[in-house]
Formats: structure tokens, C-alpha cells, sequence
């Protein structure tokens, strides 16, 4: 994805959607895996999404493992 607070976006498209479905889990993975740090604002929205998980109002949806 590589654009400037690509975690944020991400992070964005989850709670549209209301769910983290496992290719948003692995984007956010490899932004993280390749930046190798996590900026202030991206750091913010993950903070946002796991208390959104933690409230119920976004669902984690499994990997299927097909």
C-alpha cells in the first residue's frame, strides 16, 4: 500500500465495514513488518480499532484456511 498513514486507512476501511477481516489484518501486518515503526497517527487508529473490537462493534472475521 505504501502511502502515508496507510495503517490509518486501513484501520479506516475496517470500521466501515465494521469488520477486520484477515486480508486487512495481513495489510496492516506487512505495512508494519516493512516501516519497521508506526507513526503517531497510525499508532492513534489502532488504539481506535482494537477498543472498537474490545466494545463489540467491530467483528473479527476468521480465516476460512482455504
Amino acid at each position: 500500500m505504501r502511502t502515508k498513514y496507510a495503517i490509518r486507512k486501513l484501520v479506516e476501511k475496517a470500521l466501515d465495514i465494521k469488520k477486520l477481516t484477515p486480508e486487512i489484518e495481513n495489510e496492516i501486518n506487512l505495512e508494519l513488518t516493512q516501516l519497521g515503526y508506526i507513526s503517531d497517527v497510525d499508532y492513534e487508529a489502532l488504539e481506535l480499532l482494537m477498543a472498537e473490537m474490545d466494545a463489540g462493534r467491530i467483528q473479527l472475521v476468521p480465516n476460512l484456511g482455504y
